[in-house]
């Protein structure tokens, strides 16, 4: 039986830039699209908030979604994170973005604005509309200053075919319990938090776009499939061993602490793009400690 699109594990991908020019580094992209390919992983997530897509040159935007479709060659599904606090903007940029290759569109809610419900509702509707492909609502209040509703979500999910899920971060367990009890068939509900993806696959969640399968691709993947089975004795572990790890590498911001984290693991050169700056030498040592205790228990 094949998954469904968009069920498991997808990867919110990070962007390797080089320490000196700041400038992409392709090769350490394309090693790691590999390595997390390679490591049993369902989706990959381009152009999301973990990738800093937020400091990139719209040309350096297009160069890293064209590499990342050319790498991956149909390999699997393509998620691009393409967000705005301008509707009418980001419609137009819809219409102007090369959609070959790509699956879906993760779509954050408008941000700074801070719109009612009835402003969240046109906004996607008019997004989904506008989009060529498949859309997933993206929730995280404590990065846009508002919180999309269970209510909204469940109108939106029944009004709009072309909106298929909705990627949760607000951390309120109980709204995504309402949206998880009232959803319509086939719309899925994703993990934004990987320290809530095991309860929230036991409660019936789809999966998750995750930050820490850069580093621990297989492992993410392994428990999110357990999970999805139905075997959350073998998830459970899985889950409790990694849990060290996805606390700290949020300690101060994301991307900071998983690039921190890929360069113990030798993936990249840890670099980031002002306003974020590298983690600070307590959190890198402190993240070195719990890989190597990680890696101790295996």
């Amino acid at each position: 039986m094949k998954t469904p699109l968009f069920s498991g594990t997808g990867v919110a991908l990070i962007t390797p830039f080089r320490r000196q020019q700041e400038t992409v580094d392709f090769t350490r992209l394309e090693a790691l699209i590999e390595h997390i390919i390679n490591s049993g992983v369902d989706y990959i997530v381009a152009l999301g908030t973990t990738s800093e897509a937020a400091t990139m040159t719209e040309n350096e935007r297009s160069a890293v979604q064209e590499f990342i479709v050319e790498t991956v060659s149909g390999r699997l599904p393509i998620m691009l994170g393409l967000g705005g606090n301008n509707t009418l903007s980001l419609t137009d940029t819809l219409a102007r973005t090369n959609f070959e290759g790509i699956s879906g569109l993760l779509s954050v809610t408008p941000y700074y604005n801070k719109p009612n419900q009835r402003g969240l509702l046109a906004h996607y509707r008019s997004v989904a509309e506008a989009s060529p492909v498949p859309v997933i609502i993206y929730n995280v209040p404590g990065r846009t200053g508002v919180n999309l509703s269970a209510e909204t979500t469940l109108t939106l999910a029944n009004e709009c075919p072309n909106i298929i899920g909705i990627k949760e971060a607000s951390g309120n367990i109980h709204q995504v319990m309402e949206i998880l009890r009232n959803r319509p068939a086939g719309f899925r509900v994703i993990s934004g938090d990987d320290t809530l993806t095991f309860p929230l696959l036991s409660l019936g969640a789809d999966g998750v776009i995750s930050v820490i399968a850069n580093a621990l691709p297989k492992e993410m993947s392994d428990m999110v499939r357990f999970a999805l089975k139905g075997d959350l004795k073998r998830a459970l572990p899985l889950h409790y061993r990694m849990l060290p790890l996805m606390n700290a590498i949020f300690e101060e911001g994301n991307p900071t602490g998983i690039k921190a984290l890929l360069e113990a693991q030798s993936m990249i050169t840890n670099a980031l793009r002002l306003p974020l700056v590298k983690a600070s030498k307590p959190l890198t040592n402190k993240l070195t400690t719990l890989y190597n205790e990680y890696r101790g228990q295996s």
